[in-house]
């Protein structure tokens, strides 16, 4: 679904898609864990494609994690096909990332992650779409929509009291692909960020 080369877009950085309302998060406390749902629920139909839940044992996670790997060279990352794999295994095996994979012909075709975050001022959850990416020649054939319908519907499940994501102001096909679905701008937040530099000193560090 991917039409240029921009970031958050089902097609391409389809879905480099982050999270703009981390203003309610914090821990997720006692709540039963969301992301037993995602696992939970038959992966949904497009023609011959299946959505699938994939955990770090599923036997399509190597063609993702080459497929994410792929889509991290997509946008300028140099290609690094086993720490790409130890990274996406990791963050999956510790929860932190829940995926669902597109796969037609026991071959897979696009990807989608998820991170379930508190909502703390509703005392719920909120699900954070972090990226979504269709190869090139699965483009334009429903797969986008069917990822987020995949998530958007286990969300629901779970009790989730909304579902975040993000792209560019001027990534017109992925903006049209999510306001079609639903998904709203979210007008008086501003995005910040802090790179942080692992060689500096803690202000606080005297020693």
């Amino acid at each position: 679904m991917r039409q240029r080369a921009r970031r958050a877009n089902p097609g391409g950085r389809a879905g480099r898609c982050r999270s703009r309302a981390h203003r309610h998060d914090e821990d997720l406390g006692s709540r039963p864990d969301p992301r037993a749902a995602l696992g939970s629920t038959v992966g949904h139909t497009r023609g011959v494609t299946t959505v699938e839940p994939i955990t770090s044992t599923h036997p399509a996670f190597d063609q993702v994690a080459a497929l994410f790997d792929d889509y991290r060279t997509h946008y300028g990352q140099p290609s690094a096909p086993q720490n790409t794999r130890s990274w996406l295994h990791e963050q999956i095996s510790q929860h932190r990332l829940t995926a669902a994979a597109a796969i037609r012909a026991e071959q897979v075709s696009g990807f989608i992650t998820v991170t379930i975050m508190p909502a703390s001022l509703m005392l719920g959850t909120a699900w954070s779409i972090r990226d979504l990416y269709v190869t090139p020649d699965h483009r334009r054939t429903g797969i986008a929509n069917a990822l987020l319908q995949h998530v958007i519907h286990n969300a629901a499940n779970a009790g989730a009291h909304r579902v975040s994501l993000q792209t560019e102001t001027d990534n017109v096909p992925a903006l049209t692909l999510y306001t079609d679905i639903g998904f709203q701008p979210v007008t008086g937040l501003e995005l910040l960020n802090l790179t942080l530099n692992p060689t500096r000193q803690d202000p606080g560090d005297t020693a």
